[in-house]
């Protein structure tokens, strides 16, 4: 399933240190998901899928056309120290991402009982 892609814009952003590209995915409107796309998009500039952020992907109403947005960095590390922590998880697997969330919502909760176990017993 590989829509066409046109590049519009690739800039290098050096005080963020990211590259920032914009493209145009013809006839893809409701066919492409963030993950995809990224792929694509890494697989035509060559740079790895990991460190290729999908920031949105707009559709005009009766356009068939995507617009999107993409910032691609030189490490996930980089990535994971100027982006939200949202923009990052919505690039996982949604099997993968639930899983991670319940761990910690598992952990908040046991540290939450620990915490008033332990103001219960110096009561």
């Amino acid at each position: 399933m590989s829509q066409e892609l046109v590049m519009v814009e690739d800039r290098k952003n050096s005080l963020l240190g990211r590259r920032e590209v914009k493209a145009v995915f013809k006839g893809a409107a409701g066919k492409l998901k963030k993950t995809e796309a990224a792929e694509q998009l890494a697989g035509q500039l060559g740079v790895d899928a990991k460190n290729v952020i999908p920031i949105n992907l707009l559709c005009e109403t009766g356009m068939v056309d995507v617009h999107a947005t993409f910032y691609i960095y030189d490490s996930e590390e980089e990535a994971k120290k100027q982006l939200p922590r949202y923009r990052l998880l919505r690039k996982m697997p949604k099997a993968d991402r639930k899983k991670l969330l319940d761990e910690e919502k598992a952990e908040k909760l046991k540290a939450k009982q620990a915490a008033t176990a332990e103001k219960g017993g110096k009561k």
